[in-house]
């Protein structure tokens, strides 16, 4: 099992590594998976727009994109790129904390990972709903 954090083109120091991935694990299982590797790969928001463009064709601005790379319908295997820029810009928006925004796209992400979708509005509200449980687990 590996999680994993790397920084792309900005400077950001998260804090509490250990508790993050424990808590990532936990997620991950309380939904059913088994974690095998996941890697966040915190950067700006021209360099994931870069990425949108060339892997979704989608020519907008966002805070998260990410990848399913499982083989196995139980394993989680993904790389999920968040936009550090954007989810400062968004906890502003929504008052709270920059390390709770950003916590709520990486949660976001791993729900991604473990099959919940955000297109039509019942799958939103339910990623919503999920995103607010894992977070309230937050014991940091």
């Amino acid at each position: 099992m590996a999680i994993n954090f790397f920084n792309e083109d900005i400077d950001i120091k998260l804090k509490d590594k250990a508790k993050l991935k424990t808590w990532i694990k936990d997620t991950v299982e309380e939904e059913g998976f088994k974690l095998k590797d996941v890697s966040f790969i915190l950067c700006s928001d021209e360099y994931l727009l870069t990425i949108n463009q060339q892997y979704l064709n989608h020519n907008t601005y966002t805070d998260i994109v990410t990848f399913d790379n499982s083989e196995k319908e139980d394993q989680i295997i993904g790389d999920i790129f968040i936009s550090v820029e954007r989810t400062r810009e968004n906890a502003k928006k929504f008052n709270v904390s920059s390390d709770t925004e950003l916590h709520r796209v990486m949660i976001h992400g791993i729900l991604h990972l473990c099959g919940y979708y955000d297109k039509k509005p019942e799958d939103k509200a339910l990623m919503t709903e999920k995103e607010n449980f894992y977070l309230a687990k937050r014991a940091f």
